[in-house]
């Protein structure tokens, strides 16, 4: 389903109604009929109060679908219900996996311990007395591996305590979300139904109206507004307090995500230090678009990373397919909308040894960004301000503000009325987010509009500059161009 919300406050304040009280009580909510009697007297005509007027009925439907058109949607929240029960099975896998090795490791010591034992009886002198020290050795190696199985029982079990709460909460919220689901369908067929009794209400009018004239229509009009201002004034709205439940269930749920993040992320190192894998290096930041990713140290021996060479690769989660990002070679990494359901893994050269370290999870889309893109390919042509940061791998020297114009068939940058570069839609064209790191790597775009005229752009804000990039290359797509950065493949 989709949120359909209609922007009332708009109209209130065009139409500059006065303030009203909140302790003003209207006698009625529509004006009163008169008509002149003998003696051309004014009377007012009484009318029965239990039949309603063609004005009252209307008023009232529009009313009651404007209440029922701000249901929100609920699939966002069921899809990430889903997930969260899958990060739950996903941590029970990982424990019977880690049962298995620890398993391996009892069977190898043993097997040890009895080579040395027959070894024994047939050495002497010396030898003999070093096969006892080896015996003794693995006698504590035994005993220091069921004190460290121990332990991990006991984070075990802290482990599976709370997927089981991450699992309760989870089947309890997906019930929920049936229920608000099964309750946003009713809405909808009572707002269809109210809207058919409108529209026949409103071809009525319309066909009574034509012989009174014009006048009429305007009269009803603002007594239809005056009717919604007045009722919005004074009575409370409940999808308020609906969009307020929404809002802590989202924020719930991002809190569950973050906790869920967080234990596969305590998994990964749990994992890395039974294998006995030296881990140094790791990746932080907010694994979402927008967000920028930072090579850190784990650890005092680490060597500088000024010391090494960087490279950034993308891996698509189904086929673990890895792709080199080309120009990706610093610490810092802001990702583009090619890398959003991928893993982005960097791998860290010195002296011949490689150490590689990955993202947890793969890249999250922006919130909101792609209804934001929707709403702007309606237009036909789409500016952002930007400031010009290199010019043909220069460093452009003037900060003035500049507007990229993003249009279904061309991409134009220009300052005023001075034209700085105009190219349509074409297989020299590349256009992605700037993979030089940086702090604003996650505002800028790099912009190569033909062969030997590049740019480097820095936008307002990351929701910009991604939004820049999604349009233009779905506009190329209507041109049967692919529009992505440099050595980038058709299939992203």
């Amino acid at each position: 389903m989709t949120r359909v919300t209609r922007d009332i406050d708009g109209t209130m304040q065009r139409d500059a109604v006065p303030p009203v009280s909140a302790d003003v009580v209207f006698a009625t909510s529509r004006f009163p009929t008169y008509k002149i009697g003998a003696n051309n007297q004014i009377v007012e005509v009484k009318e029965d109060p239990k039949s309603m007027t063609m004005k009252e009925v209307v008023a009232k439907e529009t009313a009651q679908l404007l209440e029922q058109q701000k249901r929100l949607s609920v699939r966002d929240l069921a899809n990430k219900f889903e997930k969260g029960l899958a990060a739950a099975a996903k941590l029970s896998d990982e424990a019977r996996l880690q049962d298995a090795s620890s398993l391996e490791k009892h069977v190898l010591l043993k097997k040890l311990r009895d080579a040395l034992e027959s070894l024994r009886g047939r050495v002497a002198n010396r030898n003999k007395d070093d096969v006892e020290e080896a015996i003794i050795m693995v006698e504590a190696l035994a005993v220091q591996l069921t004190q460290r199985e121990g332990e991990l029982i006991q984070e075990k079990a802290e482990v599976k305590k709370l997927a089981a709460f991450l699992k309760q909460a989870s089947e309890d919220a997906k019930k929920l979300v049936d229920e608000e689901r099964a309750f946003a369908r009713a809405e909808i067929e009572k707002a269809r139904a109210a809207v058919q009794r409108v529209e026949e209400a409103l071809e009525e009018h319309e066909q009574m109206s034509r012989g009174t004239g014009k006048q009429d229509t305007e009269e009803l009009m603002k007594e239809v507004q005056e009717a919604r201002r007045i009722k919005m004034l004074h009575q409370p709205s409940k999808v308020m307090d609906m969009e307020h439940e929404l809002r802590a269930l989202r924020a719930q749920l991002e809190e569950k995500s973050k906790h869920s993040l967080q234990l596969q992320k305590q998994l990964a190192v749990s994992k890395r230090s039974e294998g006995n894998v030296n881990h140094i290096y790791d990746i932080d930041g907010t694994e979402a678009l927008g967000s920028t990713l930072q090579i850190c140290h784990c650890s005092e021996e680490a060597p500088d990373l000024s010391e090494c060479s960087i490279q950034w690769y993308r891996i698509s989660s189904e086929s673990g397919k890895k792709e080199l990002i080309v120009g990706a070679t610093k610490a810092v990494y802001a990702p583009e909308p090619s890398d959003v359901g991928r893993i982005l893994q960097a791998d860290v050269i010195l002296d011949g040894q490689v150490v590689s370290v990955s993202t947890t999870g793969s890249i999250d889309p922006a919130p909101g960004l792609g209804n934001y893109v929707e709403a702007l390919v309606r237009r036909h042509d789409i500016e952002f301000k930007v400031v010009i940061a290199q010019m043909n791998g220069a460093d452009y020297l003037s900060e003035s503000i500049h507007v990229l114009h993003v249009g279904k068939m061309r991409m134009k940058l220009c300052k005023g009325k001075t034209t700085v570069a105009k190219e349509f839609y074409s297989t020299s064209m590349q256009l992605c987010g700037v993979r030089g790191g940086g702090n604003a790597a996650a505002q800028a775009a790099f912009w190569q509009a033909k062969v030997g005229a590049n740019f480097v752009l820095a936008f307002e804000s990351e929701r910009e500059r991604n939004a820049a990039i999604m349009l233009a290359r779905r506009f190329a797509f209507d041109c049967n161009i692919v529009l992505n950065g440099p050595g980038d493949k058709a299939s992203q």
